[in-house]
């Protein structure tokens, strides 16, 4: 991307954000998916036009959703030509997502295409234990009824337990929230900042509504128009009140409901163009994708689990010959306060950066009011896939309202990974 033909990013669009079990409680991946494609075909007039790529992406999904990519766009009415791949990497996977789509652009193997991603958390897989699904599998291979019969002898009531699918790390066996926990410890990040930072979050989102920001890149689904996880009247009285949602037997957590985004549905998408197929289709690119690096940490022997995109994003600025403090926006992936808080600590931290990232001096203080200017992850919610997208259309409408800049894009991930990208305009 770097080296190759600049990739336009000519805008997106998302659905509403839904906490689980509400506005999309009955809907999937697949359904959240075809409106948002669908209303980004609406949106640039694509109707029946082939693209070269439609990357989606889903972190919790059916075994139906294996082709996703592919199925949601034979369903967003675009040219049954375009063809579409599935893609994951937990919470970054929509950026991921982008960012190949833009690299295809870059390099000339396509001129235009879309990527984003959905989640649910409400209509989540359920499957049986290992035992019961042998027994099946057993049942539909037998040739006769005494088999099939057969493959059911000695079964107990307790096969029939289910499996729900966790946000635990197979590796440590603990939550997000708990290694998010650790870092707070780690790093002294209060309960006061990240109560500020969430309340903040929330009237930047808010304002940002009002003001008509979000018109063009949200579009109502369900009945829902705005997110529903926002809550424009919090207050930190409010946010002092709740109970840690973590560490409860310490007496130290400090990451509460409020403080941690919320299990959230929703699905949102992009689109990305070459120069040139953007001009003769009478679109004018907001912003470009410069470059992007994905980065992993040793969670599982003591680095923190949502610390690499402060190694990524370090290995970005060296390769692009930039320092933290060149850019005009910063969106930052909320996918805890104090996740933002203790990324920031570190990049200001001297011993941080000389003996993990390999600098001379610490990156430095980032400027507050640069980051997550119409806020982020905390107020509009997390549906895993789909946050990278709406963070880059949100960052590309911010560039083209300056009418220039630059932009950071970071986003932690599950399983120690962070994915990063530059925007600018």
């Amino acid at each position: 991307m770097q080296q190759g033909r600049p990739v336009a990013v000519l805008g997106g669009v998302r659905i509403p954000f839904c906490r689980r079990n509400t506005a999309y409680a009955d809907v999937g991946n697949l359904g959240m998916s075809v409106r948002t494609l669908g209303a980004l075909v609406e949106r640039f007039g694509l109707h029946g036009q082939q693209l070269g790529e439609v990357a989606m992406g889903a972190v919790i999904k059916h075994a139906s959703d294996w082709n996703l990519g592919r199925e949601a766009a034979l369903s967003s009415g675009l040219s049954a030509l375009t063809p579409g791949i599935t893609l994951q990497r937990a919470c970054g996977t929509s950026l991921d997502s982008l960012i190949t789509v833009g690299n295809k652009i870059a390099v000339g193997q396509i001129e235009a295409g879309i990527g984003g991603g959905s989640d649910t958390t409400s209509d989540v897989p359920i499957v049986y234990g290992q035992s019961l699904r042998r027994r099946l599998l057993r049942a539909a291979a037998a040739k006769t009824t005494g088999e099939k019969l057969a493959a059911f002898r000695g079964f107990r009531l307790r096969e029939l337990k289910p499996d729900f699918p966790g946000v635990a790390e197979p590796r440590t066996g603990k939550s997000m929230g708990d290694h998010c926990e650790d870092m707070a410890k780690e790093w002294n990040i209060s309960r006061d900042s990240q109560d500020e930072l969430a309340v903040a979050s929330h009237h930047k989102l808010a304002a940002a509504y009002e003001r008509g920001f979000f018109d063009d890149l949200v579009v109502s689904f369900r009945g829902v128009a705005r997110d529903n996880v926002l809550r424009a009247d919090t207050s930190i009285d409010k946010l002092a009140t709740l109970k840690p949602a973590f560490d409860r037997a310490s007496g130290r957590g400090t990451l509460t409901a409020a403080n941690s985004t919320p299990l959230t549905d929703g699905a949102a998408a992009c689109l990305l163009a070459s120069e040139d197929w953007a001009r003769t289709h009478g679109h004018e690119p907001l912003c470009w994708m410069r470059d992007a690096q994905v980065a992993a940490v040793d969670f599982v022997h003591g680095e923190g689990l949502l610390m690499a995109p402060t190694v990524a994003v370090a290995e970005l600025l060296r390769r692009n010959d930039l320092t933290l403090q060149d850019f005009d926006i910063y969106e930052i992936h909320e996918a805890f306060a104090a996740q933002v808080l203790c990324t920031l600590r570190a990049w200001e931290s001297e011993d941080y950066c000389r003996n993990r990232l390999g600098l001379e001096a610490p990156l430095g203080r980032i400027d507050p009011a640069r980051i997550n200017p119409v806020g982020s992850s905390l107020a509009a919610g997390h549906p895993f896939a789909a946050t990278g997208a709406r963070i880059v259309a949100t960052a590309a409408k911010q560039l083209a309202e300056r009418g220039g800049g630059r932009c950071l894009v970071s986003i932690c991930t599950a399983g120690g990974m962070g994915v990063v990208a530059i925007l600018e305009r």
